[in-house]
């Protein structure tokens, strides 16, 4: 029998979890080593599976089926293709470098580790569910700890709030998505939540154009598509640095995954049938989305609003309906958790020193933090696109997606770009160039040995998938390969 690699990492972290509620709060050198452990393992065997995965085959590998509730037609059953193996990996680095930043957390460290392992838990679950209970069971169980993440230990000032708003948009949006996926499971006559039998199941053109809606939006929530995107930018804001890296890293690529997965590859007619007119809600979040993040003060709502402009790319890149899209928007997942999960490193790197987000109030970073100052001048770089980082590698195949679908909408969507450099090179000058206020000066040193680990391994990822592209975009189109076969070719 093979070793189950995917159960291991699902399971891994909501084990730490609980076995971490088992250790005495006081222990705190303990409590973090046990979480730092745990994150090993999942980013170590998460990288196994990534490149142990063979392109060439395709397909779902390291399955693993073992009936759940079989008169139901639940099972657990699990698996990875070229579209869900970088976001096992992301989630791993992510994960990793999420516990590294949070080593000087002292309120209740032990809590806070739990819940977000318990969060992570649930990410890899539905990143590896082939079973639609099996995906909708680990969805939730990914979005419940955010509540309590934000509300106990996130920014006093509108934690409460966000942490509320953000809990009502998800829940209510999976409510409907789990609308649509009851009324598949009983409309196939099959019996059974298997996505791959699913897959054949044929539903009638009428069904398709009626359900998917409930399908797409319902997760697509969590990805932050327009209108329904401004529990985002609150819950970044409010939320603690490692949870932020969650939240954009990882958490919106799980609602624009699962609507990938649910509702575009098990309703392609109500696919093609909708996302003419849902490609323009994407193209407000890219060009909206990146308007408003040029107009703000606060470090982190910069960040807040440029994530829902990028993950509109790849909700765009979807919506082509087309290879180079779907190539890209698979590539944009990566890049932009990655480089998402950068940023708030370094706001909140920044913030727990400077005590404020403020850009007008801060200033003269570099001379203090030039490790810090690097990364984020590698991430801007991704965020702008530019060659020789991954942000190019993903974006040029999505904005070619467009151009073949409409050239007007590419067109209009490039205006992003031109804002974003603009709101990047302003934030690299006012805050790590312009000159310190004097009310700093003196008063605090460089990042910790774990930040500079941290924000070197996510600022190496980013620049070798843009050197090295064959390292990602190979895998990605043996998953986009399978989308368009299940498409009809589209």
């Amino acid at each position: 029998m093979a070793f189950p690699f995917l159960s291991v990492i699902i399971f891994t972290p909501i084990i730490t979890g609980v076995f971490l509620l088992l250790i005495p709060g006081e222990r705190k050198t303990e409590i973090r080593m046990t979480a730092l452990a745990a994150s090993l393992i999942a980013l170590a065997l998460s990288t196994w599976v990534y490149f142990s995965y063979d392109p060439a085959v395709a397909g779902y590998q390291f399955i693993e089926k073992y009936d759940w509730f079989p008169t139901l037609g639940i099972s657990y059953y699990v698996g990875v293709d070229g579209m869900s193996a970088p976001l096992l990996i992301l989630t791993g680095i992510v994960m990793f470098t999420g516990v590294l930043i949070s080593w000087g957390i002292d309120d209740r460290p032990r809590e806070f580790f739990a819940f977000l392992f318990i969060l992570a838990s649930g990410v890899f679950g539905v990143f590896a569910s082939l079973d639609l209970f099996g995906l909708i069971f680990f969805y939730e169980i990914a979005v419940f700890p955010m509540y309590l993440l934000i509300a106990i230990w996130g920014w006093k000032v509108t934690r409460e709030y966000a942490a509320m708003k953000l809990t009502l948009y998800l829940f209510i949006g999976s409510v409907i998505a789990l609308v649509g996926i009851l009324a598949m499971y009983f409309s196939s006559g099959l019996s059974t939540f298997n996505m791959l039998t699913l897959e054949t199941a044929n539903f009638s053109p009428e069904f398709q154009r009626f359900w998917f809606p409930f399908v797409f939006f319902g997760f697509a929530v969590l990805g932050g598509i327009f209108p329904f995107h401004n529990w985002s930018p609150d819950g970044h804001v409010a939320a603690p640095t490692a949870v932020s890296m969650f939240h954009a890293g990882v958490l919106m690529k799980l609602g624009a995954f699962a609507a990938l997965r649910v509702g575009i590859m098990l309703l392609p007619e109500g696919a093609r049938f909708h996302l003419p007119w849902i490609i323009v809600l994407t193209l407000i979040n890219v060009v909206y989305g990146a308007f408003i993040a040029m107009v703000q003060s606060d470090f982190k709502y910069v960040i807040g609003f440029s994530s829902v402009s990028h993950m509109g790319l790849v909700l765009m890149g979807f919506a082509t309906l087309n290879a180079d899209g779907m190539l890209g928007a698979g590539v944009q997942m990566f890049s932009h958790g990655i480089m998402t999960a950068l940023f708030f490193a370094v706001v909140g790197v920044i913030y727990d020193r400077a005590h404020t987000r403020e850009v007008p109030k801060l200033g003269g970073f570099a001379a203090l933090m030039p490790i810090v100052a690097g990364a984020f001048i590698v991430g801007g770089l991704v965020s702008m696109g530019m060659p020789g980082f991954s942000g190019f590698v993903a974006e040029f195949p999505i904005f070619m997606g467009l151009w073949r679908y409409q050239p007007w909408i590419a067109i209009i969507a490039s205006i992003s770009i031109v804002i974003t450099a603009s709101y990047i090179i302003r934030i690299i000058g006012r805050v790590f160039f312009g000159k310190m206020p004097e009310e700093f000066v003196g008063h605090f040193g460089d990042a910790t040995v774990l930040d500079k680990v941290a924000l070197v391994l996510l600022s190496a990822i980013l620049i070798v998938v843009g050197v090295y592209p064959t390292i990602m975009v190979t895998m990605v189109e043996s998953g986009v390969e399978n989308i368009l076969r299940l498409l009809g070719g589209a």
